[in-house]
C-alpha cells in the first residue's frame, strides 16, 4: 500500500476468522489505520488482494475530538448506526429501535441519549461511537485504538464488548498501543510498514518481535488482568500522519 512514494505497509498475509478478535500492534505510522482503512473498503490495496466476503462493516474510528460539533443528540448519533441500506423515505422500525436500545446499554450510554453528542466528554463520545456501531449489528467491526483516552472502567467495557461481539460469531479487528488490550485477542498482527510477526498473543507479543517492531523502551507490566502480562510500550497516540 502506498502513498505517493512512501510505503504505507507491505508483504502483510493474515486471515480473519468468524468469531475472533485481532490486534493490529506498532508504532504510530506502522500501517495499522491503512491496514483498517483497506479492510473496510476505503482505500483500495495497491497490489495484492483481499479474498472473501464479510458483508457489512462497522468501523469506529479513533475519536481525536471529531463530531465535537454535530447538533444531534445521543440518541439521533446511534440511530445513525441503523440507516446503511435504507431509502431516505425508510423510517426505522422495531428492530432498528431494539438494535439501537441493545447498543446503548451494552456500553452503558443509555443515561446519554437526550444529551447533545457535542456536550459530552471525550470518553463519553468514543463510547457512543462505539455503540453507534454495535448498532450496524455488522459481522465485521473495526476499531481504531478503541480505548486510548478512556477511563479505566470505560477500558474494561469496551474489551467485554470485543469479547462478546467474537462469542457472537462475528469478527473483530482493532488496532492498539496497548498490550494488555492485545493480550483479549485471539490474534496479533505486529506491523512496521510490513508484518513482522502474526500468531497468538502469547507467540507474538514477546520482547524480541516488539524490538523488531519498535525503537521505543520497553518496561513493567500493566495493569490486573487475567490473562498473561506482557511488557507495556511507550508510544505516542497522536496520528499526525497517515499509517
Amino acid at each position: 500500500m502506498r502513498f505517493g512514494r512512501r510505503v504505507a505497509l507491505t508483504d502483510v498475509t493474515f486471515a480473519l476468522e468468524p468469531g475472533t478478535a485481532t490486534a493490529l500492534v506498532g508504532a504510530n505510522g506502522s500501517g495499522k489505520s491503512t491496514l483498517l482503512n483497506v479492510l473496510a473498503g476505503l482505500v483500495a490495496p495497491s497490489a495484492g488482494r483481499i479474498v472473501g466476503d464479510n458483508g457489512t462493516v462497522a468501523y469506529v474510528l479513533q475519536y481525536g475530538g471529531r463530531g465535537a460539533w454535530i447538533p444531534l443528540t445521543v440518541a439521533e448519533v446511534l440511530r445513525m448506526g441503523r440507516y446503511r441500506g435504507k431509502r431516505s423515505w425508510q423510517r426505522l422500525g422495531a428492530a432498528d429501535r431494539g438494535a439501537v436500545a441493545e447498543a446503548a446499554a451494552r456500553v452503558d450510554v443509555e443515561d446519554l441519549l437526550g444529551l447533545q453528542f457535542g456536550e459530552l466528554s471525550g470518553g463519553q463520545r468514543q463510547r457512543v461511537l462505539v455503540a453507534q456501531a454495535l448498532a450496524q449489528q455488522a459481522p465485521l467491526l473495526l476499531m481504531d485504538e478503541p480505548i486510548t483516552g478512556l477511563d479505566l472502567p470505560s477500558q474494561e467495557r469496551i474489551l467485554e464488548v470485543v469479547d462478546e461481539e467474537a462469542a457472537r460469531g462475528h469478527t473483530v479487528v482493532l488496532s492498539t498501543h496497548h498490550l494488555d488490550e492485545a493480550h483479549h485477542c485471539d490474534q496479533v498482527l505486529l506491523l512496521a510498514n510490513r508484518l513482522v510477526a502474526v500468531g497468538s498473543p502469547e507467540d507474538v507479543l514477546v520482547p524480541e518481535l516488539l524490538r523488531a517492531a519498535y525503537d521505543t523502551p520497553m518496561f513493567g507490566a500493566h495493569a490486573d488482568h487475567d490473562h498473561p502480562r506482557g511488557p507495556l510500550l511507550l508510544d505516542e497516540h497522536g496520528h499526525d500522519h497517515p499509517e
